[in-house]
């Protein structure tokens, strides 16, 4: 009888334990001109929550749609620590998924949060890393109205950098004594001011388990489309230089390199528009990274989950997901 006693004790234990190994949560951050509460981002949450087993959250900041274009990032990835660190469920740490500029404001979790859970995993869709060139195009409607206004004036000055949030990745290569001197978020987020390089900033980057950088072929919004893998133009606007060839990547300003010399960085390119991803490649590329697995199993589809793959691959491929994301 004790012996049976501990062999169901033993059991319990290990389910315990499975369970704590693949109910790690993760939560993802929108990008411009979006919100939560958008049938799109909802969605896309419970997607990822469906197809990964793991508790998802879409997090907030501030108004949304609203708060998206004109709360500064700085102010964005600091009402982004203080919620995750609120939230009970990722008090043993988490793993993010960012959607264009929401990237900015998850770098910000990983980098700027003092006291936050750790962050495991970061898949970064469509993230303008290295900065963009040109401001996105907002549209139609009063609050793209009022963006378009403030494009207009001096990018970089400090009512502008105050108001409009992707003035704080606007990164004009002609101008980059100005950028550096007064764009108040990319250049603090890539360490890029001379004399002014955080090494905490580096050490919390470079402690990521996995980082996964996907980038869009037919990307029009985030210009270049190569900044979603840290590449950018050089100061003259001349050929595009790749991460490797970045300053960035060769001083080893964040920590990019021994990520990448380590073997945890995975660079992933997907033909389509910005934001525009099957659920076929959502579960090749994304879901393995929202499970605790190793290194060695989150780098490609193991043999013995090939015929689950193709499985999964046939049933949603007539329910394909695609994720369209207003510029």
């Amino acid at each position: 009888m004790e012996k049976k006693r501990f062999g169901l004790a033993a059991a319990v234990v290990f389910l315990a334990l499975v369970q704590v190994s693949v109910s790690v949560p993760f939560i993802v951050l929108h990008g411009i001109a979006a919100a939560c509460s958008e049938g799109k981002e909802a969605n896309f949450t419970q997607l990822l929550s469906n197809f990964s087993g793991s508790p998802g959250f879409c997090l907030e900041v501030g108004n949304g749609e609203l708060d998206s274009w004109f709360m500064p990032l700085a102010k964005q990835a600091e009402i982004a620590c203080e919620k995750v660190k609120q939230m009970k469920e990722l008090r043993q740490g988490y793993n993010i998924v960012g959607r264009s500029q929401g990237n900015l404001v998850a770098r910000g979790l990983i980098e700027f949060c003092d006291g936050g859970p750790p962050v495991y995993n970061y898949v970064s869709l469509a993230g303008p890393h290295a900065g963009i060139s040109s401001v996105p195009m907002c549209g139609s409607g009063l609050w793209c109205e009022i963006a378009d206004e403030l494009i207009k004036s001096d990018i970089y000055s400090d009512f502008i950098q105050d108001h409009l949030a992707p003035s704080g990745y606007l990164k004009i290569p002609t101008e980059m004594k100005k950028y550096l001197e007064s764009s108040k978020y990319l250049p603090k987020l890539n360490n890029e001011i001379p004399g002014q390089r955080n090494s905490t900033y580096k050490e919390r980057f470079a402690s990521l388990h996995n980082l996964v950088l996907i980038m869009f072929e037919d990307d029009k919004v985030i210009v270049p489309k190569d900044s979603s893998w840290f590449g950018f133009y050089p100061d003259d606007f001349g050929p595009l230089l790749t991460v490797r060839e970045t300053k960035l990547f060769k001083e080893d300003w964040i920590g990019l390199k021994p990520l990448v010399d380590t073997g945890k960085v995975e660079f992933v390119s997907i033909d389509g528009a910005h934001l525009r991803m099957s659920n076929v490649d959502i579960v090749k590329y994304v879901v393995p990274y929202l499970q605790n697995q190793s290194s060695s199993e989150q780098k490609k589809i193991q043999p013995q989950n090939q015929g689950a793959f193709a499985y999964l691959k046939e049933k949603i491929s007539h329910h394909s997901y695609v994720i369209v994301k207003k510029p």
